[in-house]
């Protein structure tokens, strides 16, 4: 069982947001299901004018986000964050002075306390990063149990910024979810995300924090992957060992008189490995100019790694 809890607050009293419920709906939709449209997380979304999301609405939510043992447990929230001495808060809309929502050092022992096997604490808002350095017993550092990884927008000194209707850091979110961030095997991970969101965002934008205890990486989503499967698993089939190169000749060229249909079905599939940087042409600059030469491919460090996966038959 996988799980995630999606809330978006536009309509604070005092100080209204306009992004937030499309970056909820947004992150809701691709959470729910894979690329393939095969089910991955079952979804309470809560968006705020539709609910009013108090701090007791709220806290109820996320006690319930993490009660029990799923596979997987998610918390996105997108609105106000507020920080003081205290420590981080994600503001509801009832917020009032001493009283301005849940506390991120509660969110944050309710995950660690969770027997989900892995949970996943995005969260984009102003101060979001208070949520990875809590004032719990006057820590500086962030205690994560063992499954927990926390994503936030910014550093705790720092605004989060929207941008045509959308959070900068969601926008970006939604597209590493879409595929942006996806290994060759179609598999997204909390540390593929933050990798996807750290390299868009410049030195002088709001820096996303990444903190996490895991031991291996649970998908959080998975797409289509970018060369199938059975393509994949050939690669020690065309590589007796990692550092030896596939001899090539015009054979395997189908535009050539010489072209034999068994060594051209090799040459596309060594293309399709080229294409996502398995494999590279051997003192040539192109695939096709390495088989009418009749010179080699080889692996890449890349292609090593997923050669090493074939073999130990993890692939």
């Amino acid at each position: 069982m996988r799980k995630a809890l999606v809330v978006g607050i536009n309509d604070y009293p005092n100080s209204p947001l306009f992004g937030c419920v499309n970056d909820a709906l947004s992150i809701a939709s691709l959470l729910e299901v894979d690329g393939d449209g095969s089910p991955n997380c079952s979804v309470r979304l809560l968006t705020s004018p539709k609910t009013s999301i108090t701090r007791s609405v709220l806290r109820e939510a996320i006690e319930n986000l993490f009660s029990g043992d799923p596979d997987m447990a998610v918390l996105f929230f997108a609105g106000h964050g507020y920080i003081k001495n205290t420590g981080g808060y994600l503001v509801t809309v009832d917020a009032k002075k001493y009283d301005e929502g849940v506390s991120m050092d509660d969110v944050l022992v309710l995950a660690n306390q969770s027997q989900a096997k892995n949970k996943v604490v995005i969260l984009d808002c102003c101060h979001s990063g208070a949520m990875s350095a809590p004032a719990l017993f006057g820590s500086t550092m962030a205690q994560l149990s063992e499954g927990l990884s926390v994503l936030t927008a910014s550093r705790d000194y720092e605004a989060s910024s929207e941008v045509n209707g959308s959070g900068v850091f969601t926008s970006l979110l939604s597209d590493a979810l879409r595929g942006g961030a996806a290994d060759l095997r179609g598999n997204i991970t909390p540390g593929s995300l933050y990798a996807y969101v750290d390299e868009a965002l410049g030195a002088w934008d709001q820096r996303p924090i990444f903190r996490t205890n895991v031991t291996s990486f649970a998908k959080l989503r998975k797409i289509q992957p970018k060369v199938p499967f059975e393509i994949l698993r050939r690669i020690t089939q065309y590589f007796a060992t990692p550092d030896a190169e596939h001899k090539l000749d015009p054979a395997y060229e189908d535009t050539q008189p010489s072209a034999d249909p068994v060594k051209v079905k090799i040459f596309k599939d060594l293309q399709k490995l080229q294409s996502v940087g398995l494999v590279v042409p051997v003192d040539a600059e192109f695939m096709y100019f390495a088989a009418i030469n009749s010179t080699a491919c080889r692996l890449t460090a890349l292609g090593y790694q997923y050669w090493r996966l074939v073999n130990e038959r993890k692939l």
